[in-house]
């Protein structure tokens, strides 16, 4: 996808400035369950505290992070590890609707984006963030733009705005356009420029 996208990108001067200066964001290679569970954890936390909510959580379960486990974790043990009671509720029910339903790369791969959107709000503590967040990580689909994501929205603003006055989301989507269709790889160079910085 790197490579298609490449040309596509730099046709934007901004973003080709970000090709040439930066490696596109790269995550570790954890399963689809397991990343659906770290969205759950960054909801509203800085990346820092995700980070380190994250990785309690994983020592607990001696990173096997699987739904049978999430089940069985005592809920003491999760609060311990930084887990408040709405987000043990929220990966209970990740793991519920995993252990009822396919929501694998091949369970999925008929699915458009917005019939992946669609199943995964429906489980309990998955928003449209969490979603767009596992299309984009788990799913690699190359045309997501996740505006509801911080970190995305602070970056278009920082590289694209005149400092002056906020960019609306509908400004910022006009903004990416032009990188149709690989917004996806698009938003993993903001946030390798989001994070240098």
């Amino acid at each position: 996808m790197l490579a298609d996208a490449e040309p596509v990108l730099r046709q934007d001067p901004v973003m080709a400035e970000l090709v040439e200066r930066h490696d596109p964001y790269v995550e570790p290679n954890w399963d689809e369950f397991e990343r659906l569970c770290i969205s759950i954890i960054n909801q509203q936390l800085s990346t820092a505290s995700a980070a380190a909510v994250r990785e309690r959580v994983f020592e607990l379960f001696r990173d096997e992070v699987t739904p049978e486990a999430v089940l069985e974790a005592d809920d003491d043990a999760l609060r311990s590890a930084g887990l408040s009671r709405q987000k043990i509720e929220y990966v209970r029910n990740a793991a519920r609707a995993f252990q009822e339903n396919d929501y694998t790369r091949a369970g999925l791969a008929d699915y458009s984006n917005e019939e992946v959107l669609d199943l995964l709000t429906e489980i309990k503590g998955v928003g449209d963030w969490t979603a767009r967040m596992y299309l984009l990580f788990v799913l690699e689909r190359p045309d997501v733009l996740p505006l509801g994501d911080l970190a995305v929205r602070r970056g278009i603003e920082q590289l694209y705005g005149d400092g002056d006055d906020d960019l609306t989301r509908a400004e910022m989507r006009e903004i990416a356009e032009a990188w149709r269709p690989y917004r996806s790889v698009a938003t993993r160079y903001i946030w390798a420029e989001y994070e240098s910085e």
